[in-house]
């Protein structure tokens, strides 16, 4: 189990690199999949199998939509790829930044910490992802509207963004 949890935290640095480095969203739509893949298994891991589903659909059904929507509108006639030569530079860099900090951050961390939500609770009625969704939805229907709010405000920013000078979708084809 240690193992996968190292695999899958590892995947997940090398997607958000891989996201972060890439100046073309065609080929950072790839990284963004491993990320939502990734981050769902740890979820999974820590005990909350449904939580990383709910995020999963929600996560692919969703803003995949909204990173088409604006690859689309972003059209590069020569996007940069993964092999040339700045998006490999900044990928180094992001990478030794990565081993910095998590070497500097490292001390304290230990695998008995990985144990899930279900694991510590031995005769409880409820799990844990359960438990969590059935509190986000009684005392958090504040937090949920934030949430919304956040969420439609990133995809104004992101529309805008990928809109650059040539006027979104009215531009000359």
């Amino acid at each position: 189990m240690t193992f996968v949890m190292y695999l899958l935290l590892f995947m997940l640095v090398l997607g958000l690199i891989a996201v972060a480095s890439n100046p073309s969203p065609y080929f950072a739509a790839l990284g963004l999949v491993l990320v939502a893949g990734a981050g769902c298994g740890v979820l999974i891991g820590h005990g909350g199998p449904f939580l990383s589903l709910v995020l999963f659909l929600i996560y692919l059904g969703g803003m995949l939509v909204v990173f088409a929507y604006s690859a689309a509108l972003a059209a590069e006639p020569f996007p940069e790829s993964w092999g040339s030569r700045p998006v490999l530079m900044y990928m180094g860099i992001y990478s030794v930044g990565v081993m910095l900090a998590s070497g500097f951050l490292l001390g304290g961390w230990y695998e008995s910490s990985w144990e899930g939500a279900d694991e510590s609770a031995e005769l409880s009625v409820f799990r844990g992802d359960m438990g969590g969704v059935a509190l986000v939805y009684s005392s958090g229907g504040g937090m949920l509207v934030i949430t919304a709010y956040i969420l439609l405000l990133t995809l104004l920013v992101v529309l805008e963004l990928t809109r650059g000078l040539s006027r979104g979708a009215l531009r000359a084809v």
